[in-house]
Formats: C-alpha cells, structure tokens, sequence
C-alpha cells in the first residue's frame, strides 16, 4: 500500500452510513425550543416529522435566523411555522455521489434518509466525506484478503 495515496475504498451506499445526526422536529415543536436544540447539538438543520416518522419538512439554522432577522418571536413560532416544506431526501439504496450531488445541488448541510416516507436518519457532509474515505477501515481496495 502506498502512503501517498488516499484509498477511496470505504462505503459506497447512504445505507452503509451510520448517521450522526439522530435530530428530529415535530410540526408543534416550540421555536424557541428547536433554535436552542440546533445550537446545543452543533447541529445545522434537521427534518420535522409527524407522529409517525413521515417526513414533512425541513428546518435548518438558515431558517430560524430567517424568522429571527423579520422581527418574529421564536417563543410564538411552531416547526411547522419555521419549515420548508421542499421534502428533499435520499434512501438507503442512494450511491454516496449521488447524495454529495444532491446536497451540493441545494446547498444543503444535511440531507434526510428517507425509508418508505418515514425519516430513518439525517446525514450530515461529514458523515458523507468519512465515509467516501473511509476512515478508520484500513481498508486497501487494490489488496486481496491475504494482503497481496
């Protein structure tokens, strides 16, 4: 194996990913709540669902500053309020180029994972580039079992 050279022989599917962002709003969520959710999770955005995981928006910072820089109250504002309701998502079964594309496409931080219209996870850029590496697998694609 050469030590100059980045092995891209990790993950290839979004299924394959384990998420890092496990955040999730419901459409009553208080406002405020959700801005201090966002902040104390370090976490730019994640997808409002209903009772039943089914994916109706999206709400990321960008949003909540948005509410914030017209003058709202986020103490009066609901998810439901604050969301976009473009439902953009992957699923398992995405190729991890196809979801950088999509998130690149729509600028977006994170992008939902979605199962049968329910939010199963949430990746982030960081989840993808991890996984695109694949980091901490050791794994050489151009070497056999037997270390050939």
């Amino acid at each position: 194996m050469d030590p100059d050279i980045i092995y891209t022989g990790g993950k290839r599917l979004v299924g394959d990913i384990s998420c890092t962002n496990n955040l999730r709003f419901h459409t009553r969520q208080n406002g405020l709540g959700i801005a201090v959710l966002l902040l104390s999770t370090n976490t730019p955005g994640a997808p409002v669902v209903d009772g039943k995981g089914k994916f109706l928006g999206f709400i990321s910072e960008f949003d909540v500053l948005r509410a914030l820089e017209a003058g709202k109250n986020l103490h009066q504002l609901t998810a439901e309020d604050l969301m976009v309701k473009d439902r953009v998502a992957v699923t398992a079964t995405t190729t991890l180029a196809e979801a950088v594309k999509t998130m690149e496409k729509n600028r977006f931080l994170n992008l939902p994972i979605e199962k049968d219209g329910v939010v199963v996870g949430c990746l982030t850029r960081h989840d993808l580039l991890q996984a695109w590496i694949g980091i901490g697998l050791g794994i050489d694609p151009e070497v056999d079992d037997e270390g050939d």
